[in-house]
């Protein structure tokens, strides 16, 4: 236990007299851990499936992790939620989901208590708990623990990494950013990449390099001191960005398709003891297409998207090796509780063919095949967005069905490698017990010898709902203490229990099978016919990967099942079932001042994430810039949201006043200023008029009329035939810059202005300039 007995404010345990002469001082203890306690880092990859780890029989290189798991243990029975915000509140709190107001992505919090987004204080993060055992906390990578609305400059800061426990954070507060040009946060407070890519920057070598230098920074003054680390990296979620040597190092390995991946990796898994000898392969899934009926140049970029996310995985490996080396060359490693995870099964966000641009995905809006082998000699560079297609993501789920958001066993099972030398014996072995992510946090302090505590900053703390499973480091006959599990994502609904699993697959058990499509809110009356009709039941410590539904031999134990999944769900906040997807990105949440029709931003400040930046999309609405040019010009951006995967710009470029909208790398719209803008003050700005509605189930924003002014009269005018239906991602607003890979190739980012700019502010109450006048004039001038 931390030595702390006297603190300010309690009983001084000291003498105090009159003058110091007659007094005996009593210095407060510092926190200090206990001897030989070891050092904690988590590691935690996104989207990474069971079957792409070479040691889990992937054919793809890891190096690194394979070192871990020939010094450790890999779990072959390990669980998420299936999906990334949700997964990673379990490896901090150690309690479900649901309980941690986390039913799914953050960006899809509803206002029910399971669902809010906000992970109660009661639910203490690890770093807090070991805060107060004498650690160092440090952060690095993806958080996405906190409502979106709440990333901001004006905070709040109090569900920040700085704000649950950690005294250093650099990474990314959002579900996925740009590796090449990553929207990074500093502790509390935003700053620019350190270097460009054509300098050689990527985000994955850039949290390694911080990773190091938190380490070093206390270990020269606190030698002994040791720390907790969550070492969570971009990779492998989209966009798949990696330098083109890493992608080119896998050149035609994977020409044979994604059949051939899944039965090479199986054989692999079965040899490595990951999977059991007499484990069947799940079946061909309804939703890929068989690889040999492919046009060829479909197979040709699709082999190319898995070499770049080959080389993404291996690059991100190479990373973790940097800093396993460092620990070891520093003396760290011996002692250090290393733990390998991934938040959930490989992600099938780049549809049925891949893309070039994973907002296209959430937009429903993908681009024709055409488009994408155009730009194949891109994938994985700066400009691009890619994600690979449905078959790479069923097959990196190998053996199992399925993948990311359902919970068939390739959505929420992953691989899971322990390595601690001085505390296991054992030297890679497989272990089979069942864990589950919210089991890390009471292992962690079965390790230490710890008590959860009762209180966090005066607050309460609720029971945790995992169990250690440090009984099985070195037994590997130790029994299961994790019996009961459930599991909803999205309506996609399981339970675990003694070997047992029943799944109630929604909308279907594939896409193709089901008379819905994915995001259908599911009513009262559909989940009466659900329950009634539609769970299936597996037998796992037999049929490991869920090849043979056998609810039709086994009616009781089927209700039993279901009947639990029910006092589970009670118990943790799971209801109401919410299976929307689209309702719940386009909810309007509380934010942190009133609601208003007109925003003001200033040049010089931070960069706003899409949660709280105007909503422009589908609606009318103008930007006014109040500027001055000097008397050689200017030139630069006054205002853009986005970047090259889609967005808007408004700017000055050769003297003329430019709006560009970029429709997801679909299409680019632009209208510009028939003169150019004089010295002095003005006020330019820019309107959208919608004449049209959108089609969000086609991919197709609200065409509108796009008009520029001048001191407001018109200066040019243009019709956009469509526009961006649904999100920007990225989404970050920017007023006298363009941050990142840029809107528009009219330009070279950051394109700063270079005039004056006072101030720049978006108006969505509707109010247009309607000149009618200025209009003739315009007309006239062209005649």
């Amino acid at each position: 236990m931390p030595v702390n007995e006297y603190k300010p404010g309690s009983t001084f345990p000291g003498d105090i007299g009159r003058t110091a002469d007659v007094s005996s001082p009593a210095w407060p203890e510092p926190m200090r851990a206990l001897p030989g306690a070891p050092n904690v880092l988590l590691i935690v990859l996104d989207d990474t499936g069971y079957g792409q780890f070479g040691c889990y029989g992937s054919p793809i290189k890891t190096p690194s992790l394979d070192r871990l798991a020939g010094g450790g243990l890999l779990y072959n029975n390990m669980h998420t939620t299936a999906l990334c915000s949700p997964s990673r509140s379990c490896i901090m709190t150690g309690r479900n989901h649901h309980a941690n107001g986390m039913a799914a992505v953050t960006e899809m919090a509803t206002g029910y208590p399971g669902y809010n987004g906000n992970i109660p204080f009661e639910n203490g993060f690890v770093s807090e708990m070991l805060l107060h055992h004498g650690y160092n906390t440090y952060m690095l990578g993806k958080w996405h623990l906190m409502p979106s609305e709440q990333e901001s400059p004006a905070g709040p800061y109090e569900r920040w990494p700085l704000g649950r426990g950690f005294e250093r954070f650099y990474g990314f507060l959002g579900g996925d950013t740009n590796q090449w040009y990553p929207d990074l946060v500093y502790d509390n407070h935003q700053i620019e990449p350190p270097a460009s890519p054509e300098q050689g920057y990527h985000l994955t070598a850039d949290l390694a390099d911080k990773a190091m230098a938190f380490i070093s920074d206390a270990k020269q003054v606190a030698p002994s001191k040791p720390f907790f680390m969550n070492f969570s990296t971009g990779a492998t979620h989209a966009p798949h960005h990696v330098p083109r040597e890493w992608a080119d190092r896998y050149r035609g390995e994977f020409d044979d398709g994604w059949d051939a991946y899944r039965e090479t990796t199986f054989a692999n898994q079965k040899r490595l003891g990951v999977a059991p000898a007499d484990a069947e392969l799940s079946r061909h899934d309804p939703d890929v297409p068989q690889w040999d009926t492919l046009p060829a140049d479909t197979r040709r970029l699709s082999a190319r998207m898995m070499e770049v996310y080959a080389g993404f995985l291996s690059h991100t490996d190479h990373q973790i090796g940097r800093l396993i080396d460092f620990l070891a060359e520093t003396g760290e490693l011996e002692n250090t509780l290393i733990m390998v995870v991934s938040d959930n099964g490989a992600s099938a966000e780049g549809g049925v063919t891949g893309t070039t641009n994973e907002a296209q995905f959430f937009n429903n809006a993908p681009e024709p095949l055409e488009d994408s082998l155009s730009a194949i000699d891109e994938l994985g560079g700066p400009t691009l967005f890619n994600h690979y297609p449905w078959g790479w993501t069923w097959a990196g789920n190998t053996p199992f069905r399925r993948w990311k958001r359902e919970t068939y066993r390739g959505g929420a099972s992953d691989p899971f490698l322990v390595h601690w030398p001085r505390g296991i014996k054992a030297r890679g072995a497989v272990r089979t017990q069942y864990a589950h992510l919210v089991d890390i946090v009471p292992t962690v302090l079965d390790v230490l010898g710890a008590e959860p505590p009762e209180h966090i900053r005066g607050v309460t703390q609720s029971p945790l709902h995992g169990v250690s499973f440090a009984h099985t480091f070195d037994d590997a006959s130790a029994p299961t203490r994790h019996r009961t599990q459930y599991f909803e994502m999205l309506g996609h609904r399981a339970i675990d229990h003694d070997g047992w699993r029943a799944v109630c697959p929604w909308p279907g058990p594939s896409f193709s099978e089901s008379d819905h499509p994915f995001g259908t809110p599911i009513t009262a009356e559909m989940l009466s016919e659900l329950d009634a009709h539609h769970w299936e039941l597996y037998r796992i410590d037999e049929d490991f990967a869920e090849t043979r539904d056998i609810a039709a031999d086994h009616r009781g134990k089927l209700i039993e099942m279901i009947s639990l999944w029910y006092v589970e769900a009670g118990k943790y906040g799971v209801l109401p079932i919410d299976s929307s997807t689209l309702q719940r990105m386009m909810t309007e949440r509380p934010q942190i001042t009133e609601t208003r029709s007109s925003d003001t931003f200033r040049p010089g400040t931070q960069t706003l994430p899409a949660a709280v930046a105007p909503r422009v999309l589908n609606r009318p609405h103008s930007i006014t810039a109040d500027v001055e040019i000097p008397a050689d010009g200017a030139e630069g951006v006054l205002m853009s949201q986005g970047t090259s995967a889609g967005g808007w710009s408004l700017y000055l470029k050769d003297g003329r006043l430019h709006y560009t909208h970029n429709f997801v790398r679909r299409g680019w719209y632009t209208v510009s200023s028939s003169d150019p803008v004089p010295t002095g003050r003005h006020e330019l700005r820019f309107e959208f008029e919608v004449t049209g509605k959108p089609d969000l189930a086609a991919g197709k924003g609200a065409p509108g009329r796009a008009e520029l002014y001048v001191d407001r009269s018109l200066a040019g005018a243009a019709d956009f035939p469509v526009t961006t239906p649904i999100m920007f991602n990225p989404g970050g607003l920017t007023c006298g810059a363009n941050p990142g890979p840029p809107v528009t190739s009219d330009y070279t980012s950051p394109f700063r202005f270079t005039g004056t700019l006072h101030t720049v502010t978006i108006d969505l109450s509707g109010e247009l300039i309607t000149d009618a006048e200025s209009e003739m004039r315009m007309h006239l001038a062209r005649q």
